[in-house]
């Protein structure tokens, strides 16, 4: 893996960097932590406050995948929502996910003000309606969301969405005045020095090769070992070869994103008058919203396996113009990729390996948020306080059909026909 960041907005705008020593020989600690993105710093963090030793193994730099190159919206509730739980697995275990839903935010701004992390940090996210539809759907997803707890949602007509989105494109929205957005990258590094502060030892360009399970468990890397009680593999969509059969029940996804020069503040003001983020509801969904320092960051689309567009600048821009065709005339700066890790059921994925080894991965697209909730989830069940991540764990892990060689194609087939569906408004 790469030990450097990809050339983004986030890394060219990253606070001061931190250097890192590999692993070198053996070290012992209560838990070994695989992957330093927000699973891995999330549960370090949950795991340091508790007073475990934590030591995370990071093969990259911390925040290298997903968690460093999203498009840092802080969206409440899974990939696939209550209902569909409900439909699908009862009552009970949607009532228990439920009750977690809107956690991962509420956790996110409880370590940002604790570590006095600098990350951009603002309030309200939208859900945009391109017909009347989604619409329809907003007002259930409203009705749905407020069942389960979220009191601070706020339905906006077309006429009411110009005081928050300067685009003639979408029907109408429902505003969440408790998700919102930041610098997904500075968060990661934010986290990672609360663990340091907190005692936990981080160490990048430290590749794991392998887990020889036991009680202790050892983990190697090329240079070096962690004799540990516990392992927590959180690598997600950056990982190969320590679980492979976790492997078959997922598949990594690119997410394109580019950022404009800095806008004027008056062409900020017309855009996103109240600078909340916004996403749209179609299946391969537009997301954007305004930096810290006023680029419009937008993103959208999906490639399937993991590949990587030769011209993404292409492939975004007409999207961000269809949106905002004001910006014709303005320069993007930064165009880059990033991977997510997708399942079958489009929900997370949690499980033990024997008593010790645990595991989260495949967020579906609502990495942000959910990471930060595994974490705790993750630091309960090791403490002992187990049953909040057994009813994650307790979900259903199917392979995708076809496996490796056909899940591309037919995931592809399957997202081009709720792509026309969303075309064509029905």
């Amino acid at each position: 893996m790469s030990t450097i960041y990809p050339d983004s907005y986030y890394a060219a705008s990253t606070n001061e960097s931190v250097s890192r020593d590999s692993l070198q020989g053996a070290v012992e600690a209560d838990v070994c932590v695989i992957g330093a993105g927000f699973t891995g710093l999330s549960t370090a963090l949950h795991l340091a406050e508790r007073g475990f030793s934590v030591v995370v193994l990071e093969a990259g730099k911390v925040g290298f995948g997903a968690s460093g190159r999203n498009g840092g919206q802080i969206v409440h509730s899974y990939s696939r929502d209550m209902d569909f739980i409900e439909r699908h697995y009862g009552k009970q275990t949607a009532t228990a996910m439920g009750r977690m839903a809107f956690e991962g935010g509420q956790i996110i701004r409880r370590l940002v003000k604790q570590y006095d992390i600098q990350c951009d940090l603002k309030d309200g996210g939208i859900f945009a309606a391109c017909n009347r539809k989604q619409m329809h759907e907003l007002e259930e997803k409203k009705a749905l969301w407020e069942k389960h707890g979220n009191q601070h949602l706020q339905m906006l007509g077309k006429k009411d969405l110009e005081d928050y989105v300067g685009t003639e494109r979408y029907e109408g929205a429902l505003l969440d005045h408790s998700g919102g957005h930041l610098h997904p990258l500075n968060l990661a590094r934010g986290e990672a020095l609360a663990v340091e502060k907190l005692g936990g030892r981080i160490f990048e360009q430290s590749e794991v090769t392998s887990i020889v399970e036991g009680e202790p468990a050892v983990v190697k890397t090329a240079n070096g070992q962690v004799t540990a009680k516990y392992v927590m593999v959180a690598g997600n969509a950056y990982m190969t070869g320590l679980l492979p059969q976790q492997e078959q029940k997922s598949m990594p996804c690119g997410t394109q994103i580019i950022t404009t020069e800095v806008l004027s503040k008056e062409l900020q003001r017309e855009l996103l008058p109240k600078d909340n983020c916004v996403e749209d509801c179609n299946y391969l969904l537009d997301y954007f919203r305004i930096s810290g320092e006023g680029r419009l960051i937008y993103g959208g689309g999906v490639t399937y396996g993991a590949r990587e567009p030769d011209k993404i600048e292409a492939l975004i821009r007409p999207k961000m113009l269809k949106t905002f065709p004001q910006l014709k005339n303005v320069k993007v700066d930064y165009a880059w990729t990033g991977n997510f890790l997708l399942t079958l059921m489009r929900l997370p994925q949690f499980g033990r390996i024997g008593n010790n080894i645990y595991y989260a991965q495949g967020y579906s697209g609502h990495g942000v948020t959910s990471t930060h909730l595994a974490g705790e989830l993750i630091a309960s069940a090791i403490q002992g306080q187990a049953e909040r991540f057994d009813v994650m764990a307790s979900l259903p892990q199917h392979p995708f059909p076809g496996g490796r060689l056909m899940r591309i194609p037919y995931t592809a087939m399957g997202a081009f026909w709720y792509d026309m569906r969303d075309k064509l408004g029905i």
